[in-house]
């Protein structure tokens, strides 16, 4: 068993903190206020290639593995562009791994190679009010009139709906009290996102406001039959494969932020004298950040842990979740433990701390919640009875 990244991977981090060090904490503070679309960021990652990065070579990818992908991201975040960088980026980098996996090969030559060179932008419809984390009530249909779907209904928490073009949207295609098992009847789709027969508002959130959040509603979009991805009704089984690399890449991210705040804190108590001496020196300021350290440090190795199984064909849901909830925590108290040692100072946005902060909530979130994670590995490695 070897912890050490390959040359290669060693190159990938490289390569990505070079593109960030052209974007700066600056750079994502005036993004952060004026709540625009990191469009160069976007740009240079795609000039560069690495949005591609764990896509087929065949369609313009790099071909590489989710490790290689959440090197990637977890540089970016690191680099201080925190959940700002990562989510502008993130549906090109594994989005459409389901068109991957089950998408024809007229599909995968048509859908892929726009999203990796950048060309096209897309958002994830799932989320729905009054549904949260019960995908298999989702309401928003899709019926099939002729050669297309006409779609009615509502999404919500859709990040960069308002720069996308194109969208990845499960729907349900046959009534739920129409299916045999609740998980049937959810169809999935990648579509143009029609403007005409889409409203979409932005939800005014408390951070990461350079990449948008939206309540999107559906009126009679249509949808070609083949934008269908795979088999109608069997939806829900097709974004299930992409959920464990999903939740590799925010661990990885969140170690990253919290990486990225514990630097910020450590440079800080070195400089800052009170008392006529650098607040580093006291224990009460050592000791949160070297438990901060250890904890970040713990919940990396489970990434990294849980992205070679994946990457080698093995069964990681268990250690894909455990890292998702370790790291949201870690980059969470990492953060907080930033702030707390700038003292006043962290609630200042110019020292950026309180940023990380923020943004550090949303890995604790999102995807799915720290309790029903809790939940899965007591049900799934625990084998006590299912709570939810």
């Amino acid at each position: 068993m070897s912890f050490q990244r390959t040359p290669e991977q060693e190159e990938i981090r490289a390569e990505t903190l070079r593109i960030c060090a052209d974007f700066p904490d600056e750079y994502w503070l005036r993004k952060d206020r004026e709540a625009t679309f990191p469009e160069e960021f976007f740009t240079a990652m795609a000039r560069g290639g690495w949005l591609g990065i764990a896509m087929p070579t065949e369609y313009g990818g790099g071909g590489l593995g989710i490790t290689e992908a959440a090197i990637m991201m977890q540089a970016v975040a690191e680099s201080g562009a925190c959940m700002s960088g990562a989510s502008a980026i993130h549906m090109n980098i594994f989005g459409l791994n389901p068109v991957v996996v089950f998408g024809t090969e007229e599909q995968k030559r048509r859908m892929l190679p726009p999203l990796i060179a950048g060309q096209d932008k897309a958002c994830f419809g799932v989320t729905e009010p009054n549904v949260g984390l019960n995908t298999t009530q989702l309401k928003t249909r899709a019926e099939r009139q002729g050669d297309r779907y006409i779609v009615n209904g509502q999404k919500m928490w859709i990040s960069t709906a308002q720069v996308a073009n194109k969208i990845l949207l499960l729907a349900r295609t046959t009534p739920l009290d129409q299916v045999r098992k609740k998980t049937d009847g959810l169809s999935l789709f990648y579509t143009t996102l029609d403007r005409a027969k889409v409203e979409i508002r932005v939800i005014e959130k408390m951070g990461r406001h350079a990449v948008d959040s939206n309540m999107l509603f559906f009126d009679g979009l249509e949808i070609p039959a083949e934008d269908r991805i795979g088999e109608e009704g069997r939806g829900f089984h097709y974004i299930l494969h992409g959920m464990n690399p999903e939740r590799i890449l925010i661990a990885a991210e969140a170690v990253g932020i919290g990486r990225a705040a514990l630097n910020k804190a450590s440079n800080y108590a070195k400089q800052r004298v009170v008392f006529g001496r650098p607040i580093g020196q006291n224990q009460g300021i050592q000791h949160p950040l070297a438990r901060a350290w250890a904890h970040l440090e713990a919940a990396d190795l489970m990434t990294w842990k849980a992205a070679d199984l994946y990457d080698r064909g093995l069964e990681c849901g268990a250690e894909a979740n455990a890292a998702k909830y370790l790291a949201g925590e870690a980059g969470f108290t990492a953060a907080e433990t930033a702030v707390m040692t700038h003292g006043g100072m962290g609630y200042a946005q110019e020292y950026h701390v309180e940023r990380y902060l923020r943004e550090s909530l949303i890995p604790r979130i999102a995807p799915v919640s720290r309790e029903l994670i809790l939940s899965f590995i007591a049900e799934k490695v625990l084998g006590l009875a299912k709570s939810y």
